[in-house]
């Protein structure tokens, strides 16, 4: 896709920042997000004997999933062209991807939905993990070699689902019903290139990069305990999360599965942006991600049985508290670190949480290793 993006990168103007480009790209998916959730609130409109996704929407969302992973790949070479690249421009676009894994996943689950032709809920909540899996593991990789390995399997998926939008809107959602060879339906065939691109592209490459370092004496860390730290905090919200889904009194994942979905992929987004923070001020990964607290109270309440009939309030509940932390942490982090950009701060403010959460770690990691924020300055500065 590069000589596609070189050649739409010239249709900008010079003074158009990366960042917004960015920042515009995620916004198409969080849009594509909400707009599924309308017309498909509870993932049964692919379903035979429901009202289905208008083809118009199905049109609309292809290519907006398209024009946000071109932004995507055309803000580095705008940064380049323009002489504007930065560590926190770095910061700025993997921390809105680190997001962005749970809002095009969620947002493709729409094609096949539930039912007797589609995916259940379950299946898709193991299928997110494995995309998000895939992107702690590149930069698993990177904070332990400095060196960032994008796979291509993430190029082929995108130009892949936008594809399937566009030919849904075109022959509608009952051709994903029969199989296409043998046995094996559409449903299989989206379960299998998730799980066939990690463990053939992003799994094998990471580990080769990584005993490449080893093998060099090029690896920034030594021990076990300190190679495998970026993995804890992902590993525990995995495991928290399935505790709640397999204990849960009102079966929490087949009720509200957009906003569990929601939930765990900003979460996770946190735990991101923290190894990215690591990464970049070479300071340590921290073991624990503070929100697992709040998270491991409510499923404690829960499970328990002491606030068994409120589940559904306090995933509704917790999910705020996530969101909002990530506003107070994007208002501080952007007000200590770019106070040049107060027109950016108000911005910031203006479109709430989907701005603010590639921040949000910035200013809480300052309070347990001080110093980040500074060293991000200077590093801005240099």
């Amino acid at each position: 896709m590069h000589p596609f993006w070189n050649t739409i990168v010239k249709i900008f103007p010079t003074w158009l920042a990366p960042n917004l480009i960015t920042f515009s790209g995620f916004l198409l998916l969080v849009f594509n997000f909400f707009l599924m959730a309308y017309f498909d609130p509870d993932f049964y409109a692919s379903a035979p004997d429901h009202q289905h996704v208008p083809n118009r929407v199905w049109v609309m969302v292809g290519l907006l999933n398209f024009v946000a992973y071109t932004l995507d790949g055309v803000d580095g070479k705008q940064a380049r062209r323009t002489n504007s690249s930065t560590p926190l421009g770095e910061l700025f676009d993997h921390g809105l991807d680190s997001w962005a894994c749970m809002f095009f996943v969620v947002t493709v689950y729409s094609t096949f939905g539930r039912g007797s032709n589609g995916v259940s809920v379950f299946v898709l909540y193991l299928l997110l993990w494995v995309v998000l899996f895939s992107f702690i593991l590149s930069h698993w990789e990177k904070y332990n070699t400095g060196i960032l390995f994008l796979p291509w399997g993430y190029d082929i998926s995108q130009v892949t689902i936008s594809v399937v939008y566009i030919v849904t809107a075109i022959v509608g959602v009952e051709a994903w019903y029969a199989p296409f060879l043998f046995n094996f339906l559409y449903r299989d065939l989206f379960t299998a290139m998730i799980i066939g691109c990690a463990l053939t592209v992003t799994v094998p490459m990471s580990l080769i990069n990584f005993y490449k370092a080893y093998k060099s004496n090029t690896l920034k860390h030594r021990s076990v305990y300190e190679i495998m730290l970026p993995f804890f905090s992902p590993a525990l919200l995995f495991i928290l999360c399935m505790i709640w889904i397999f204990m849960s009194p009102s079966d929490i994942l087949e009720v509200h599965p957009r906003l569990f979905y929601f939930m765990v992929g900003t979460a996770f987004a946190n735990i991101s942006c923290q190894l990215i923070v690591c990464q970049m001020s070479s300071t340590r990964c921290q073991p624990l991600n503070w929100m697992l607290l709040p998270l491991a109270l409510v499923i404690f309440v829960v499970i328990s049985g002491v606030a068994a009939h409120w589940e559904n309030l306090l995933l509704y509940l917790l999910t705020a508290v996530i969101t909002l932390t990530h506003i107070h942490y994007g208002v501080g982090v952007v007000s200590d670190i770019c106070l040049w950009a107060w027109p950016f701060t108000v911005a910031a403010l203006l479109v709430g949480f989907t701005l603010s959460h590639c921040w949000s770690v910035l200013q809480g990691v300052s309070h347990l290793t001080p110093g980040i924020p500074g060293r991000l300055r200077h590093f801005y500065k240099t």
